[in-house]
């Protein structure tokens, strides 16, 4: 079952574009209207100090502002727009409460999980939403089966240790989904850390003149903290990657030698970096 991506729909024709001159334009138009019917010679909107004009500006903004009220609302109860309050409210409909200190987007995740995994056959998104819900420390969880083996594993990447689970983690989830009320009663599951390799990278760097020789010091924990935003689960690293990321305000050039080459991971494996050994290869502009 693929994941349904939110973000890429398209806002509903429910919700309204709203700009103030436009229906600004409406009313004094229609003001215009009823003037002329009642037979009364008045051009309204000549001066901006108009009586009419100032009246009509003022309905206007409270228009505007009871149709953005009416798309808040609409909002509110669509999955891909609810925030806060209106989103917890929404996700309990489909059993899902937020864990204390989760936040919109990963609430959001685990509530569209919990919907697919009530289908016959979502057992794979009913079980990566419950381990997802065993702790904020969980980043994501894969589940699958190696070839014809009836073991379900479920491999689980962490928010810390750069991706690596601990036993402690490891232990939460594995509880999580092994309760009776998740569990189904013909599955057998085993929960596994996804990160199996750790890659430690080595750089040729040269600096710009004015750069201090300290931002080496600095490159490889700013692209440990890239690796934990944008890589995880089945996440290839490559070195076109890497020499991306160590191109940082300061750096002139870049020559990634280890690894030599891409190096390519299952959608049930993760990558962590490990340490970062930059040498300083000279200095130009």
């Amino acid at each position: 079952m693929s994941m349904i991506d939110l973000s890429t729909y398209p806002a509903p024709n429910a919700i309204e574009t709203l700009a103030y001159e436009t229906i600004l334009a409406e009313i004094m138009a229609d003001t215009q209207i009823r003037f002329d019917g009642a037979g009364i010679d008045y051009d309204v909107g000549g001066l901006e100090t108009d009586p009419v004009k100032v009246v009509d500006e003022a309905v206007a903004y409270r228009d505007l502002i009871l149709r953005a009220r009416v798309n808040d609302a609409i909002r509110s109860n669509l999955l891909a727009f609810a925030t806060g309050a209106d989103l917890d409210h929404l996700a309990a409909f489909y059993d899902a409460s937020r864990i204390p200190g989760e936040d919109d987007e990963r609430f959001r995740l685990r509530t569209l999980l919990i919907i697919q995994g009530r289908s016959t056959g979502g057992t794979a998104p009913r079980y990566r939403a419950v381990a997802l819900g065993a702790s904020l420390r969980v980043a994501d969880a894969a589940v699958y089966r190696v070839g014809t083996s009836p073991l379900i594993e479920i491999a689980v990447t962490a928010t810390d240790n750069d991706g690596a689970a601990d036993p402690s983690l490891l232990a939460l989830v594995n509880a999580a989904v092994q309760d009776e009320a998740v569990r189904m009663v013909t599955d057998t599951i085993s929960v596994v850390a996804a990160v199996k390799t750790v890659v430690n990278v080595a750089a040729n760097i040269w600096l710009l003149p004015e750069a201090s020789a300290s931002l080496l010091t600095t490159i490889g924990a700013a692209v440990k903290a890239d690796w934990a935003a944008e890589g995880g689960l089945g996440f290839d690293l490559t070195k076109e990657w890497l020499s991306a990321r160590l191109m940082r305000a300061g750096v002139y050039r870049v020559e990634v030698l280890t690894p030599a080459a891409t190096i390519v991971v299952p959608p049930s494996e993760a990558l962590a970096l490990g340490t970062f050994t930059l040498t300083l290869a000279g200095r130009d502009r």
